[in-house]
């Protein structure tokens, strides 16, 4: 029991960006706060990268790699619902990269093996050939920030063309959702990706600025 314990302290620390007191862990673990002060004291002298003190907090060190040690069923379940949501509805890239996270996941699991064998949850949805028509192009234009040039047929069949900073796609029952912001109308607007009719990048690379960020537009919401 006191060997899960450590090991759930280690994953409660690598999950936080900001210091954990005592008592939150003790809360969460259901042990005592001085159960918690002798844990981190015994994975500090085995050479964990654990920083703070009682009062104040713990935290993993930055710039530590701590391999995952242990996932309790939750976790489990949170982790292979993900990869399978992404195999549904993700592209071929985003999909092999599931596979190769499920393989990885395997390879730190024991007695939790048989947990993947047998999934207790399933997605259902569109074939991902006609839902992520042309995901895997807009992924690499978001993550290297380059401009795109897009030419959109709204629901009434108006075309228009726009010059449009990709920022983030989202992924709804039945299409994506490409969330940029709008050169042209200076505001955040979405693309539904199958009724872009061309995306082209431009040439021109964006550079992070505040208020037009995927993450402005989620607190807009």
């Amino acid at each position: 029991m006191r060997t899960t314990r450590l090991f759930s302290i280690l994953d409660y620390l690598r999950g936080r960006r900001t210091p954990m007191t005592a008592d939150t862990l003790a809360a969460d673990l259901k042990v005592s706060v001085r159960t918690i002060y002798r844990d981190i004291a015994t994975l500090q002298s085995m050479g964990a990268p654990i920083r703070g003190e009682g009062g104040i907090g713990y935290q993993i060190e930055a710039g530590f790699f701590l391999p995952p040690l242990h996932f309790d069923a939750d976790e489990l379940d949170a982790l292979l619902l993900g990869v399978r949501m992404v195999t549904a509805r993700g592209d071929d890239a985003l999909g092999q990269a599931a596979y190769r996270l499920l393989g990885k996941i395997e390879t730190v699991l024991s007695e939790d093996r048989q947990h993947l064998q047998q999934p207790l949850l399933a997605v259902c949805g569109p074939n991902k050939s006609d839902a992520a028509s042309g995901l895997s192009a807009l992924r690499t234009s978001i993550r290297h920030r380059k401009k795109l040039a897009v030419s959109y047929e709204d629901v009434h069949e108006n075309r228009s063309e726009r010059v449009v900073r990709p920022l983030g796609l989202t992924a709804f029952e039945t299409v994506w959702i490409l969330t940029g912001w709008c050169e042209l109308r200076q505001s955040f607007r979405n693309f539904r990706l199958d009724r872009l009719v061309s995306v082209s990048e431009t040439g021109d690379v964006f550079k992070k600025e505040k208020g037009k960020e995927f993450a402005d537009y989620l607190r807009s919401l």
